[in-house]
């Protein structure tokens, strides 16, 4: 193994965020653009619902991760910024909006996620399956990555949430497995593990998420690298967690620039293909990189 060769500060002492974290407030033309395009068809971002920090850099470059069926979680998880309770009942023309709103942003490549809907008995995967579909046919040349939810051990709903055509199926882990019963209460993380084995067994590039600074240790993070090598991981993403309010998880740990680095060694030395790894990277981050 790799030593670190940063101590990170601790954030319990340390409340100021390293200068390391520091991102340019939203700005510019290409900006103003989306989020026009965005309030008019009455679309929900992740950017905006997640607190994004790369908010700027994304939208001024013209893209954007669209949330579909609503922008109110059945989850509690101490993490997310999206807000929890019962959610309306969806929106079966939201599949239309969102492909008339990304083929007139004109993007390349475009991510699609959703908040968890338990409450439903195909936990939304119909409208998954149509916002694909409907998403390539107004934009045959889109590539798109759907960054999909837990769906509770529903396999016939995970498999037709990926059989619309989408080229990166990514579903978050977020933490380590001892982290669970606090990070994400209602998931489970052998759950999550076979949700991606299954989905690289039915023949999609699999992803995942995972955040730093909640309390885990190096070792915790190398099994979590060697457990989705085992399920079929192509692409993984590290980031650094930050509280989205007080009543959130707090931050343990500010992660250097070094200790990322040193994780993106070691998560392609376990035989992962592709590692995005940095303070300020989020699950969507550079996702055109991961096709």
């Amino acid at each position: 193994m790799i030593e670190l060769p940063v101590v990170a500060p601790s954030a319990t002492k340390h409340n100021k965020k390293p200068d390391w974290l520091r991102v340019k407030l939203p700005i510019g033309k290409e900006y103003a653009k989306v989020r026009s395009i965005v309030d008019e068809y009455k679309l929900h971002t992740i950017c905006q619902s997640g607190n994004c920090p790369n908010m700027g850099e994304c939208w001024g470059a013209g893209t954007a991760t669209f949330m579909i069926l609503g922008n109110v979680c059945t989850r509690s998880c101490t993490f997310c910024a999206v807000a929890t309770g019962r959610p309306n009942e969806y929106d079966a023309d939201e599949p239309r909006r969102v492909a008339e709103a990304i083929k007139l942003m004109g993007v390349k490549h475009a991510v699609i996620t959703s908040v968890n809907r338990d409450e439903l008995k195909d936990r939304g995967a119909e409208i998954w399956y149509q916002t694909v579909v409907q998403v390539k046919k107004e934009s045959p040349t889109t590539t798109i990555e759907t960054l999909i939810p837990d769906t509770k051990g529903n396999w016939d709903a995970l498999y037709r949430m990926i059989e619309g055509g989408q080229e990166v199926v990514s579903h978050n882990m977020e933490t380590v497995e001892r982290l669970y019963r606090n990070v994400r209460p209602q998931a489970k993380y052998a759950r999550s593990l076979e949700q991606t084995r299954r989905t690289k067994e039915f023949g999609k590039r699999t992803k995942t998420g995972i955040m730093l600074g909640l309390g885990e240790t190096k070792e915790e993070v190398f099994k979590a690298m060697d457990d989705l090598v085992e399920n079929g991981l192509d692409v993984l993403t590290l980031g650094q967690y930050l509280q989205p309010t007080k009543m959130h998880h707090e931050v343990i740990e500010w992660i250097h620039p070094d200790t990322f680095a040193m994780y993106k060694e070691e998560g392609l030395k376990r035989g992962i293909q592709y590692v995005e790894s940095g303070a300020l990277v989020r699950s969507s981050y550079h996702a055109e990189r991961h096709i």
